[in-house]
């Protein structure tokens, strides 16, 4: 060969050299834009305003995965929407401001959800499957070199082991239903199809039955590789929160405690839906004093329902339940003077007149910000009752939290629901979904489905107070005397009573 042919030979091995290192660090990079292992905070600066704006942008998108998860959406169902949700609130103008932003609004939020066990679940939890179905959109050929940039030490199965495990590889496809991958591994060696891993790294896939097990390995197809993945980011995101929590206490906290505390101190309390004020009610909507009694057995969620019977019982409700029950209250249409009505009446048997008008009648008004500061306070979100400190022998917070099993199978019973219901929710309280919990009495009470789930007290005596309506309106047609009449059918007696009787004398 002469030495003008190697020279030129010399030239274009280079070339190829530089188009292949170009290419993949475009691969990275746009493969580092939507996933990230999160390992280092970014460096750099970011104004106050940024800072909230992209931590809430993201909560939303975790709100919006638990929402989806509430309503039962699974498997691609589930990762198209979360997919979606990435795209439409974390998404930049351009690539580099979609990275920076999806770093910071991250690291923000787990500054906020570090600083309880009951935060950290939730975090870890929406977290992972945003991570998840983030990966699993990813191409298989971009999932591998994510692993191979971060460090995964596991092989590729191929060679003579793999020929051996092929015909078993191939029946554990067809039976998950992945025909055509099956089909795939039968008619050619299908590159950087499986992966061996120790079983007890991939427990969910081998619950399902998804991976071929032998001799203490688990063998991962790469349409599976998300499971792997997730495991070590679950782990990497406990450890990371664990350690911020500690970092937050002892440092961050008190140099903060001017500027970014307040802000990370509320944002885990955020509820980002309708507020519930009670200028959403008009004066046709407005609740009187002497209806409460058969408003809370119908429509009051187990929380204020819990808190008014406390209050019917003692005649007297301490200051944070106070707080929480007449806010709600508030919320529901309550006017002031109804309010002042219907507390004095609680209190009467043991605190009256003059006594009342010193102890508690400005903390009614208050709360209608007719006292203090006049801030319009809006009503208390699912979020915030649950992640409220709760001191033995009070009555607020959420009864499916401080509540032990026993207590609380009682209170549902006494809603006379169905057994199945009254375990359904129970079940769900036991595993910290107090929110699901709620959601399943709601259904179970009403006999109907909610979609949407239960996040705030407010929106569960809304949307009771809609069915009960709608039953009302419904009407059957029955035969009398020869002639067919249409009457009103409700669904229960009690709903009959409380829907056209009117308002009920109130008792104390």
């Amino acid at each position: 060969m002469s030495a003008w042919m190697q020279k030129q030979q010399a030239r274009s091995t280079r070339a190829a050299a530089v188009a292949s290192a170009v290419a993949e660090d475009a691969a990275e990079l746009a493969s580092e834009q939507r996933i990230s292992m999160y390992t280092e905070a970014p460096s750099g600066e970011v104004c106050i305003e940024d800072f909230e704006r992209y931590a809430i942008d993201r909560l939303r998108v975790l709100k919006g995965i638990e929402e989806a998860k509430t309503k039962g959406f699974k498997g691609d169902q589930l990762q198209e929407l979360v997919v979606k949700l990435a795209e439409k609130h974390l998404r930049g103008a351009t690539q580099q401001e979609t990275r920076w932003k999806d770093a910071v609004s991250h690291f923000v939020l787990r500054l906020a959800y570090c600083k309880t066990e009951d935060l950290r679940r939730w975090f870890l939890q929406h977290e992972c499957e945003l991570f998840k179905s983030r990966f699993r959109n990813e191409l298989p050929a971009s999932q591998v070199d994510f692993m191979r940039r971060h460090s995964f030490d596991y092989e590729a199965l191929a060679g003579e082991e793999y020929q051996v495990l092929k015909p078993d590889l191939v029946k554990v496809q067809e039976s998950v239903g992945n025909s055509a991958f099956a089909n795939e591994i039968k008619q050619a060696t299908s590159r950087d199809a499986f992966f061996k891993v120790p079983f007890e790294q991939v427990p969910d896939l081998v619950a399902t039955r998804r991976v071929l097990l032998k001799a203490g390995w688990a063998y991962v197809s790469r349409h599976e590789v998300a499971s792997l993945v997730v495991s070590r980011f679950r782990a990497g995101l406990s450890h990371a929160l664990v350690l911020t929590a500690r970092r937050w206490a002892t440092i961050i906290a008190d140099e903060e405690a001017d500027r970014l505390t307040p802000l990370i101190s509320t944002l885990s309390e955020r509820y980002l839906g309708p507020d519930y004020g009670d200028e959403r009610k008009g004066p046709s909507e407005a609740v009187m004093a002497a209806q409460i009694p058969y408003l809370a057995k119908e429509s009051f969620p187990l929380c204020m329902q819990s808190m008014y019977h406390r209050l019917h019982t003692d005649a007297h409700l301490k200051h944070n339940g106070r707080l929480q029950l007449g806010l709600f209250l508030k919320g529901i249409g309550l006017p002031l003077e109804e309010a002042m009505k219907f507390w004095r009446a609680e209190f009467g048997p043991k605190c009256m007149g003059e006594a009342f008008d010193k102890k508690y009648a400005y903390g009614v008004r208050y709360n209608y910000a007719k006292e203090g500061k006049r801030t319009d306070y809006t009503p208390y979100s699912c979020m915030k009752i649950i992640q409220t400190p709760v001191p033995r022998g009070e009555a607020f917070g959420c009864p499916y939290k401080t509540a032990s099993p026993q207590e609380l199978t009682e209170q549902l019973r006494a809603m006379r629901l169905p057994p199945r219901v009254v375990e359904e929710a129970v079940s769900k309280a036991r595993g910290h979904h107090y929110q699901l919990a709620c959601t399943a009495v709601f259904q179970g009470q009403h006999n109907c489905i909610c979609e949407s789930g239960i996040s705030h007290p407010n929106q569960y005596y809304d949307e009771s107070r809609k069915e009960l309506t709608a039953a009302q309106g419904a009407t059957a047609t029955v035969t009398l005397g020869g002639a067919e009449h249409k009457t009103p059918v409700v669904k229960s007696s009690a709903s009959a009573q409380a829907l056209t009787a009117g308002p009920t004398p109130m008792t104390t």
